[in-house]
């Protein structure tokens, strides 16, 4: 069924159904690395897998899921993977994978999916691996014009320091998420200070060490959710604007009392709301509409500007004038009920975890024909759009 026959249907006496419905229910394979069952090689960092998911994490977007009538299956993200597809044969895969080695590691799991033309969710494989390389992120970001602090990536620690950095400095990995690599000592104050961080960092992560101004305000990280037709495809169409995108409360992380004060480094990000040294999370945060509204733009200009698809999660932090610049961007954001940001940021709302889970499996769907549209839940722009095509 065409739009314009969803269309001619939205004005006859029995309009579409308010939500999309699959014509059956999916064969779901959820995708990850979990926590104390993926193998790590034996020379990894210390903080190596900090970022793969509890087995508890696992069971609740399965929960999730099938409260929507489908069926699932959890698949390990390791070599086994390619012969445990073929044999469950999915409609689609909710992916959270990270991958274990490798320069682009997050964009192995899309890539084999992409091959074996099996469906999956979020972004796709370039986006993947370009966001966990956070240099080549910045550079495509200062392309684009967006704000976010000078840098400088260091692949021997020997380089000539640039002139457009200043000190104090951070430093950390290239290529690695979840606050790997960076805690009180990431702060760097003298040239001292950074060429025996950064040849660490190069040393320990067998990777480049990026190196950029530290910026002394404060922390948000903004969820990013939809596209332009997202609520044509998903269950909840009045959560998305005109521009396709939910605006999300800001989250504001205030590291100022953590166990590692001023940096939201991996220790702080392994602890528990109740735990000793946990940073303080408010959201909303307190900030001026003015703010909200620039933070939630940029963060939705940097999703665009690397193509990330659906979701992702955006961290921002304010320079000394009090202005936003991009930290980085996580196109695999992290899923852990009431725990992991993101879904502290829906929970802030009411958006409950199933209709979190459900609206990105929906939307990955969606991209591959699994769904129909409706009409009713076309924005009134995009149907006069369509309307006017008719004519």
């Amino acid at each position: 069924m065409d739009t314009k026959e969803l269309l001619e249907r939205e004005e006859s006496d029995k309009p579409p159904s308010i939500s999309p419905q699959p014509v059956r229910p999916w064969r779901v394979a959820v995708i990850a690395n979990v926590k104390g069952r993926t193998q790590i090689p034996i020379d990894a960092p210390a903080d190596a897998g900090a970022e793969f998911d509890r087995i508890e994490t696992i069971e609740a977007i399965q929960a999730a899921i099938e409260s929507d009538g489908h069926h699932t299956v959890f698949l390990p993200a390791d070599c086994t993977l390619p012969y445990t597809l073929q044999e469950f044969v999915p409609d689609i895969c909710f992916n959270i994978s990270e991958g274990i080695t490798g320069d682009a590691r997050e964009a192995q799991v899309p890539a084999l999916l992409e091959m074996l033309h099996i469906p999956y969710t979020a972004s796709r494989v370039f986006t993947n691996a370009v966001s966990l390389d956070k240099t080549m992120t910045k550079r495509i970001w200062r392309e684009m014009g967006l704000p976010t602090a000078a840098f400088q990536e260091f692949v021997t620690g020997d380089e000539p320091l640039s002139p457009n950095l200043s000190f104090p400095l951070f430093a950390k990995p290239a290529r690695e998420g979840t606050g790997m690599g960076m805690d009180a000592g990431a702060i760097l104050y003298s040239e001292e200070q950074l060429r025996e961080r950064v040849k660490m960092l190069i040393a320990q992560y067998r990777q480049p060490a990026l190196v950029e101004d530290y910026l002394p305000g404060r922390e948000f990280t903004i969820g990013v959710m939809g596209r332009a037709d997202a609520a044509l495809y998903s269950r909840r169409p009045e959560l998305y604007g005109e521009d396709g995108f939910h605006h999300f409360y800001p989250l504001e992380v205030d590291t100022s009392r953590s166990v590692t004060p001023g940096v939201y480094g991996h220790e702080a990000k392994s602890l528990y709301f109740d735990e000793q040294g946990v940073p303080s999370f408010l959201c909303p945060a307190d900030v001026t509409n003015e703010l909200d509204l620039e933070l939630h733009e940029l963060a939705k200009r940097a999703h665009m500007a690397i193509n990330a698809l659906d979701i992702s999660r955006v961290d921002i932090r304010l320079d000394a004038a009090g202005k936003p610049r991009l930290l980085e961007i996580n196109t695999l954001p992290g899923l852990s009920p009431g725990f992991s940001d993101l879904c502290v940021i829906a929970n802030a709302e009411g958006l409950t975890y199933q209709d979190l889970i459900l609206e990105i499996l929906y939307l990955g769907a969606s991209r591959y024909g699994l769904l129909q549209p409706t009409a009713r839940s076309m924005p009134v722009n995009l149907r006069e759009m369509v309307r006017s095509s008719r004519k």
